[in-house]
């Protein structure tokens, strides 16, 4: 059987390097300058048909110190009452956009980015909620531009060399998934993870995750019950999630930003188990035991930080003219803002958003 996730088109190559040019090059723009935008833009740099052409900022100063020391061509900051992104998007040079602003910003800038013909990668969660994901995901299809949310775990190796151990039968069927992500976030109710305005809260920004390991082994449940710590800010400070599945199996996820977990995640079948080790979103290596056997381990590197997976995937689908990726299905995103939109109805917690 095949996992509910797809396989990367890379993984069927014979040259499986993410820095291998697939076409022409590409000129990236990148919206906000932030701690991810840092890390996806030096694994951009690693890509032999990416140039790293503009990036914007509200300040000029700080585009132009990110473009300085990331190689960008261009730096937009906001002038004259225009907005740093706004101007990054009438350049006309620019192919595609990376927006790695705070959740609450997506919409309002993806919208934009699609307006103005770009072909977008937009940081995870794809939006506040599923009414969101829904236009955008209309426009970009009317327009045929490629859109993408950056789950970058999907692409990985290690990630799918899970999914397809779940799926060859190895593990036999499939009855529970447990998963785990945290860390202890110091509060700050400006801050992006805290900030109720920005989409803040454990559930949009790490529960993708956890919620990853359900996905690529028993696909979208039928049921979901969540419990969680609510802030009096209205966040989530911490959230566990329980999700059913017709045929009886069952998952335990659990995101906190109060707390180190293990960050651990478990595929448990009827013949034998699965186990990550490191980071959930990252695994260093698989552990697999069949019964009372011995136990086999499976180690994995990764090229960069990881990010140029998902970015090889980006850059080939724009250039053979796909508006989508099969791996990171549209579909699939709506699907997550949808599921997400029920736990925090559960929770209690609402954004501005949510408003509009």
């Amino acid at each position: 059987m095949s996992a509910p996730i797809a396989k990367p088109w890379l993984s069927s190559q014979s040259d499986q390097d993410p820095r291998s040019a697939t076409g022409n090059t590409l000129k990236w723009g990148v919206v906000a300058t932030g701690g991810i935008a840092r890390s996806v833009s030096e694994d951009l740099a690693l890509l032999a048909d990416a140039e790293l052409y503009a990036v914007s900022s509200r300040g000029q100063e700080t585009a132009d110190n990110f473009a300085a020391a990331y190689g960008f061509a261009k730096g937009y900051g906001d002038d004259d009452g225009v907005h740093g992104y706004q101007r990054l998007l009438a350049d006309d040079s620019i192919d595609v956009v990376y927006v790695a602003t705070p959740h609450a910003q997506h919409h309002q800038i993806v919208l934009a980015a699609l307006n103005a013909g770009k072909h977008v990668l937009c940081e995870k969660a794809l939006t506040i909620n599923a009414r969101e994901a829904s236009e955008l995901i209309g426009v970009a299809r009317k327009k045929n531009l490629f859109l993408m949310e950056a789950i970058w775990s999907r692409f990985l190796p290690a990630m799918q060399r899970a999914f397809d151990i779940a799926a060859s039968g190895e593990l036999g069927d499939v009855h529970w998934v447990s998963a785990d992500l945290g860390f202890p976030a110091p509060y700050s109710p400006t801050s992006r993870l805290w900030a109720r305005q920005d989409g803040g809260g454990a559930l949009l920004d790490i529960s993708v995750y956890p919620l990853l390991w359900a996905l690529g082994t028993l696909g979208f449940p039928q049921t979901v019950s969540a419990t969680g710590v609510v802030n009096d800010d209205g966040v989530d400070a911490q959230n566990a999630m329980t999700l059913g599945y017709n045929h009886g199996a069952q998952v335990q996820l659990t995101s906190s930003l109060l707390a180190h977990g293990p960050r651990i995640a478990t595929v448990a079948g009827s013949l034998g188990y699965l186990q990550s080790v490191g980071s959930i979103n990252n695994p260093s290596e698989l552990l697999v035991r069949i019964g009372r056997g011995e136990l086999r381990r499976e180690v994995f590197d990764v090229i960069g930080r990881g990010y140029t997976y998902e970015l090889r995937e980006v850059t080939r689908c724009i250039q053979q003219g796909l508006i989508e990726s099969p791996v990171m299905p549209l579909e699939d995103s709506l699907n997550t803002m949808r599921l997400f939109d029920g736990v925090r109805a559960q929770l209690g917690v609402s954004y501005p958003n949510d408003a509009h």
